[in-house]
């Protein structure tokens, strides 16, 4: 099968540090690589892929100060994929509304991956093309009242060998927390839990310039650098670190999270995960044996005292059994060959009946 991924252009592919969408693009990519697919990667120039990779940029955007409009490189990345569609059996995309203006004025279909969030803005482009095929990152993200055709829903997938596995957290023991220094993702209310119930917390995360402000008023001044430890963004490898000889990872997110691939990094370390009972997270946690489902604040801190009745081993087997590479790319490929038919249905003038999950 000949397949064109698209990936936005604000990372590199895979992504260096943070990165959920690029590291799940590059993860399946290279996958379907393996399996024998022809797959062209359209992303920035500096991404590693065992695919044909074609950039309009020669590294991501949010390392180039010179870039001062992300949408004209943007544009011109898709104006590439579809002057070539034909080369193309499918074309995925991962940019979220920015090909739907494409995607009726070319024969290949696009099918597109929901990584975001909906917003009054972005969803009149959805409306207006409802019909071309989504899949959801988790059933929690979809909003039925958009009337958007879903053919699956398809949880992203880690690369389980690449964490290495924590028997036990190290002693002292301290809470992690990972994400982007945002409101959305909870940092402040992590600090709380921390410091309500006396534990040290070691935090991770790149501030992004719109977060710059609430990452200066309400986190700065909390960081002593002794019980509440900001240690900056990291790499795979020390997320790995941090996240894995914790006790616990707090996932104290204040918005319906799409899936929150923090969780399951945690769980492949074998930490299980205090999240916050919103959006995504009972769909990537099984509450009570993988870590905890909590309504505030007052019960993440009820959770820490649980944290120890839970098996390390089994938090990495449930993320091997439900949220692995090839899980992922078995789901795509399912949607690749159901699209294909339905092409097929309908240039032979009959209609298989839409399966939507």
């Amino acid at each position: 099968m000949r397949i064109a991924q698209i990936a936005p252009l604000w990372e590199r592919v895979p992504p260096p540090a943070y990165g959920g969408i690029e590291l799940v693009v590059g993860l399946l990519t290279d996958e379907l690589v393996r399996r024998g697919h022809e797959v062209t990667l359209f992303a920035s120039g500096d991404s590693l892929t065992l695919a044909d990779l074609v950039s309009v940029h020669p590294r991501a955007l949010r390392l180039d100060s010179s870039v001062t409009e992300y949408s004209i490189y943007e544009v011109l990345q898709l104006a590439l994929v579809y002057e070539r569609a034909e080369e193309f059996d499918v074309i995925h995309s991962h940019t979220g509304h920015n090909p739907l203006a494409y995607t009726n004025l070319v024969k290949t279909p696009t099918v597109h991956t929901l990584h975001g969030i909906f917003t009054p803005d972005n969803e009149i482009i959805f409306k207006y093309a409802k019909k071309q095929p989504y899949i959801s990152i988790s059933d929690a993200q979809r909003e039925a009242r958009l009337g958007l055709n879903y053919v699956a829903t398809v949880y992203n997938g880690i690369d389980v060998s690449s964490y290495e596995f924590y028997p036990q957290p190290i002693n002292p023991p301290y809470l992690a927390f990972l994400g982007r220094m945002s409101p959305e993702k909870g940092p402040h209310l992590a600090i709380e839990i921390a410091k309500k119930s006396g534990w040290q917390l070691k935090m991770a995360g790149k501030v992004d310039a719109v977060d710059v402000e609430f990452f200066e008023k309400e986190i700065k001044p909390q960081i002593d650098g002794k019980q509440i430890q900001y240690l900056g963004e990291a790499n795979h490898v020390q997320k790995n670190a941090i996240m894995g000889a914790a006790y616990a990872t707090l996932f104290p997110i204040t918005w319906r999270e799409p899936f929150g691939l923090v969780m399951v990094e945690s769980m492949a370390a074998g930490t299980p995960v205090i999240a916050m009972r919103m959006g995504s997270t009972p769909e990537v946690i099984a509450d009570g044996e993988t870590g905890f489902l909590c309504n505030n604040t007052q019960e993440c801190i009820q959770a820490i005292n649980e944290v120890d009745q839970l098996n390390r081993y089994a938090c990495r087997q449930y993320v091997e059994n439900h949220f692995s590479v090839k899980q992922m790319a078995d789901g795509y490929e399912a949607v690749y060959k159901q699209i294909l038919a339905d092409k097929f249905a309908q240039q032979n003038g009959y209609l298989r009946p839409a399966v939507v999950n």
